[in-house]
């Protein structure tokens, strides 16, 4: 396409970008910029202007007649007489918006030495060049663009600088051929403003035949046409590209990755506007992979050390039922917290540890229904845990962990911070996790975790309505006699003391557990499979030691067979001590929201126990 010819399909266009850069000493930055602001919004132009201490760089598109406006105002400052515009003929606004930016640099090269606006290398116009090309004269031809924008199209046999941005170009100017510094050099860009800062860097460092085409590759294309190129051009508007007939081409960008994509890169099955081309995609489970990296990783900082195992002061709440409205405060702590004893609220009343809206209580007031009483616990320091989460699953709905052993879920007793909730919530943050279940301190395995309330909602009746099919593995004392068997025995709906729940002789909640005997071990335990088809607390610890084969390591369950009358210390077990044999290994449910079957299972063991 010729000047003439472009100047003409111009005129015709409903719309124009213009394209211009320069490099000349500004002041007043904040000024101009408003004032360039306030023109282009008259003129209802859209684009970038960029104005830094070394020049002015605009890429800008509007009406015909609003264009010429700004060009005839713009020239006429002294700063911007005569300035060399790229014209081109667009039949939509190719741009959003209007952008008037102040910067370092209208290039950014991070070079406060190479200095544009005060010196310059030699200029070889498009003409010159392609006729040095129909010539096949010796030449080296330097693409300075990104490598994104070569994907795209260059010139023949030109070489590329190999960067990802510009500022990178003296890095990759290294590797340059040494011989390169004795031969003529051309390089070129898409309109010649990066040529400008990148041929005085390598007339510094010793090359002594360089010039730069005049206007770059868009006024080579305006003046000879596609003669020596292959391919498109790239640009930085939403045309993305354009071919040597300054047309808009089909060639997208990658809204995730910024990937330049051809037509045929458009087809392919991995391209899925906005989400993902082929050089972006990844498959469900490599995104699954990389969250549970990342994510254990933030465990693994928040737990070492762990956050209970340095002394901290420990404030826990008390809220005061209903069923206490008008009791003293002292016995509503020994009501409420009894298992702590008479004795130790009385201390800690008289030691002004125990508190309402910041004021110290006696013990004697009168509590209200709704009260929340603060028990402050100076110099907290927690029993250590294992902090071994693993995490399993990840949507944007739930979170499946695989939780270690000695670990507690909720804050009770001793903990406070060294608890399974604690440290997901602490890495999940501002999300706060809620877990659908729970495992007892001492069970290690899979827990399920809904990440707001609406997928609790829809998650939560399927436990509460044995929905959920669960699979336990246990190693246990003894060798039951049959491969397959069934506890039935009810449970009490009431802990005895001590929290433990036994078997109820009358009454009591249906339970149901089914067992199969894996492996018979020589030491006179077996690894069973347990599947508690109801859901009862403790349920496969008391059916199994009903059974007469209790876990190993039940320090609850496994000493005798729990009676109504029975007694038993469910304290955590500490690090290092025979931990309980109880693992919970899988779990099918109908997930929330897409209510297909999900079942995961525990990544912590390859094999039964």
């Amino acid at each position: 396409m010729t000047t003439a010819m472009a100047n003409h399909a111009a005129a015709k266009a409903t719309f124009q970008t213009i394209a211009a850069y320069r490099f000349v000493r500004l002041n007043n930055l904040a000024t101009r910029r408003q004032q360039f602001y306030e023109r282009g919004r008259a003129l209802e132009l859209k684009g970038t202007i960029l104005l830094a201490p070394e020049g002015i760089n605009l890429f800008l598109a509007g009406r015909v007649e609003a264009i010429r406006d700004f060009v005839t105002e713009l020239r006429a400052q002294p700063e911007f007489a005569g300035l060399p515009i790229k014209f081109h003929g667009v039949e939509h606004q190719p741009f959003n918006r209007l952008l008037v930016r102040l910067k370092n640099e209208i290039i950014p090269l991070g070079r406060p030495e190479i200095c544009p606006e005060v010196d310059t290398i030699p200029r070889l116009t498009p003409r010159e060049l392609k006729a040095l090309l129909d010539e096949g004269r010796e030449v080296v031809l330097l693409d300075v663009r990104n490598d994104y924008e070569i994907e795209v199209g260059t010139f023949v046999g030109a070489h590329a600088a190999g960067i990802r941005h510009f500022r990178d170009f003296p890095q990759a100017m290294t590797a340059f051929p040494e011989e390169w510094k004795q031969r003529p050099i051309v390089m070129f860009c898409t309109g010649g403003i990066r040529c400008e800062k990148a041929g005085l860097v390598m007339q510094q460092a010793g090359y002594h035949q360089v010039r730069q085409l005049d206007g770059g590759i868009l006024k080579y294309f305006e003046d000879c046409g596609g003669a020596h190129y292959r391919g498109d051009c790239f640009v930085f508007d939403q045309r993305v590209a354009v071919n040597p007939d300054l047309r808009e081409t089909e060639t997208a960008v990658c809204f995730h990755c910024q990937a330049v994509l051809t037509p045929a890169d458009q087809k392919r099955s991995e391209y899925n506007p906005p989400h993902s081309c082929h050089r972006c995609y990844r498959t469900p489970q490599e995104v699954l992979a990389d969250t549970i990296f990342r994510r254990e990783a933030a465990l693994q900082k928040v737990s070492q050390p762990l956050p209970g195992s340095q002394p901290y002061d420990n404030i826990r709440p008390i809220n005061v039922p209903a069923r206490l409205d008008g009791a003293p405060v002292i016995e509503v702590l020994t009501t409420l917290l009894g298992h702590w004893g008479a004795t130790y609220w009385r201390d800690e009343l008289v030691a002004g540890r125990i508190y309402r809206d910041g004021h110290v209580l006696g013990g004697g007031e009168r509590a209200r229904a709704g009260w929340r009483i603060e028990h402050h616990i100076p110099h907290t320091r927690e029993p250590d845990v294992s902090a071994d989460i693993r995490i399993v699953y990840e949507d944007e709905w739930i979170v499946a962990v695989d939780k270690p052993a000695p670990l507690p879920m909720h804050p009770c007793g001793r903990f406070n911070r060294n608890t399974l909730t604690y440290l997901l919530n602490a890495v999940y943050r501002p999300e706060v996790l809620r877990p659908a279940h729970r495992l007892d301190a001492d069970t290690s395995g899979l827990v399920l975790f809904s990440r707001n309330r609406q997928v609790a909602r829809r998650i939560q009746p399927q436990f509460e309505q044995n929905q959920v099919e669960k699979w336990y593995w246990a190693r246990v004392s003894g060798h039951p006699l049959l491969d397959h068997f069934v506890c039935d025995q009810a449970i009490s709906d009431q802990p005895a003391e001590g929290g433990r729940r036994v078997a109820a002789s009358v009454g009591g909640q249906a339970a149901h557990t089914e067992f199969r005997v894996i492996t018979r071990h020589p030491d006179g335990t077996a690894s069973v499979e347990c599947r508690p088809i109801t859901g009862r607390t403790n349920q496969i610890r008391i059916h199994l030691a009903i059974s007469g084969h209790p876990i190993v390591g039940d320090r609850v369950y496994g000493q005798a067979l729990p009676t109504d009358d029975g007694t038993g210390d469910d304290a955590t077990q500490s690090i290092g001590h025979s931990p309980l044999k109880l693992h919970a290994a899988r779990l099918a449910f109908k997930h929330p929201f897409t209510e297909q079957r999900i079942e995961i299972e525990s990544t912590r063991f390859c094999a039964p126990y």
